[in-house]
């Protein structure tokens, strides 16, 4: 497409068009300066348009928006979900944001605004509003009814909110019962009362956690009375987990998150993302700085344990650096919780043991050949308790994140290997002095 765009090939740019899905167009549209992608998708018939559009993330939504007429400008807005559109306009300048709510009819203003007033990060503001509401008390066949009159104007019509006299949310009933139930069925009879519901001031991110542990194609969303107000549907939990995962994969790698595709970031873009964490690790390393330096003397004296410096550190790194990165997934999943601190902590720490003696083992081996036993001893005795350290410190150090309200990805591998370095060669300088007498 890229070649086609640049070459001004409008007939062959329609026949690609054409012949490719709404996914694989917004794709290559995200791979191109903002400038060019616009050519291929005023290409786009209105239908596909607004099918690519919502494919798209919400920066190169933006850049897309910057590039059409205000009459296109209006009408692509005004057909998105609400869900999607409110997404956009949250996430977009002032001026973006301004001259999208100005231009929407009365109603779907409306909408959105009422999507906007739940906070940044809530389920409030990832739900749909555009849901078939059926009362506990109707038939089955005075359901459906309802779902064919509605369901049109519906995001979703496969799981449905039952609802009673006050609009509180009874339970969900899925689109199949109503089917194969008898007509005279009253909805009562065959709602879910114990589906799963959250309220809309909740972390959007564990709702979706919810719908996948709960294996739902949505999710009720209600009010602090429990009135229903809106659903949470499938697709837009998978962008939220693929984009939380995304975030927590590029602080587990020491660098800020950088929205939009990869390839269409700037070399200055990537570098500004990864520098910040950089610095402060190479501040951070400056302890392991101080300690050699701590330990001067004892090197002096037996050059030798210089020779283990790289391997102890660098065991301790990883070891710390494993045990983070588990801890860290099981958080997002939900698989540990703030209380159990102390049985990851004992847990971890026989992990480390266990690492610990196999790795001493072959250290105590080389160390051996190379050194001799004795510097081979204070080794395989240092990688024993630098592993049970980095274990102890990679797994509650995210945590205690958690607990102070830091997001535990921040303080996963990078920064956990620096602070095992450092206090990895004082156990190892340590152990060396008491073994070898020094």
């Amino acid at each position: 497409m890229a070649d086609l765009v640049e070459s001004n090939d409008l007939t062959d740019m329609r026949l690609w068009l054409a012949e490719h899905p709404p996914y694989e167009i917004a794709d290559e549209l995200a791979r191109m300066d903002s400038h060019l992608a616009i050519i291929p998708f005023r290409l786009l018939d209105k239908d596909r348009e607004l099918e690519v559009f919502e494919e798209l993330d919400p920066v190169h939504q933006q850049e897309i928006l910057m590039g059409l007429r205000d009459g296109a400008f209006r009408e692509l807005l005004e057909e998105m979900d609400p869900d999607d559109r409110a997404r956009l306009i949250g996430e977009a300048p002032a001026k973006i944001a301004t001259r999208a709510l100005a231009g929407l009819s009365p109603a779907e203003r409306k909408m959105t605004a009422a999507l906007l007033g739940y906070p940044e990060g809530s389920v409030g503001r990832y739900m749909t509003p555009e849901t078939v509401i059926l009362h506990r008390d109707l038939t089955i066949a005075r359901a459906l009814e309802v779902v064919r009159a509605k369901g049109a104007d519906a995001e979703n019509i496969y799981t449905l909110p039952v609802v009673d006299d006050g609009r509180r949310l009874a339970g969900t009933v899925q689109l199949g019962d109503l089917v194969v139930s008898e007509p005279d069925t009253l909805i009562k009879d065959v709602v879910d009362v114990f589906v799963p519901r959250v309220q809309a001031s909740e972390p959007a991110e564990d709702a979706a956690r919810l719908m996948q542990q709960a294996n739902l194609v949505a999710l009720p969303v209600v009010d602090s009375e429990e009135r229903f107000v809106g659903i949470l549907t499938f697709d837009d939990a998978i962008e939220l987990i693929e984009a939380a995962d995304s975030e927590d994969i590029a602080r587990q790698s020491g660098a800020s998150p950088v929205a939009g595709h990869y390839v269409a970031a700037s070399v200055l873009r990537l570098a500004r993302a990864r520098s910040v964490w950089l610095l402060l690790l190479i501040v951070a390393s400056t302890l392991t700085v101080n300690v050699m330096q701590g330990f001067e003397a004892t090197l002096e004296e037996v050059t030798a344990l210089a020779l283990f410096v790289p391997m102890l550190t660098g065991t301790g790194g990883n070891v710390g650096s494993q045990s983070a990165t588990a801890i860290v997934r099981a958080l997002a999943v939900g698989e540990v919780r703030l209380r159990d601190l102390p049985k990851v902590a004992w847990k971890e720490s026989r992990v480390g043991v266990v690492l610990g003696i196999m790795l001493a083992a072959i250290a105590l081996l080389i160390g051996s050949f190379l050194v001799g036993v004795d510097i081979a001893v204070a080794v395989a005795m240092s990688v024993i308790a630098i592993c049970i350290w980095a274990a102890v410190i990679g797994s509650t150090m995210p945590l205690l994140a958690r607990r102070v309200g830091v997001d535990p990805a921040v303080v996963s591998a990078p920064l956990v290997s620096t602070l095992v370095d450092a206090t990895g060669l004082l156990i190892y300088f340590t152990i060396a002095r008491a073994v070898l007498g020094i």
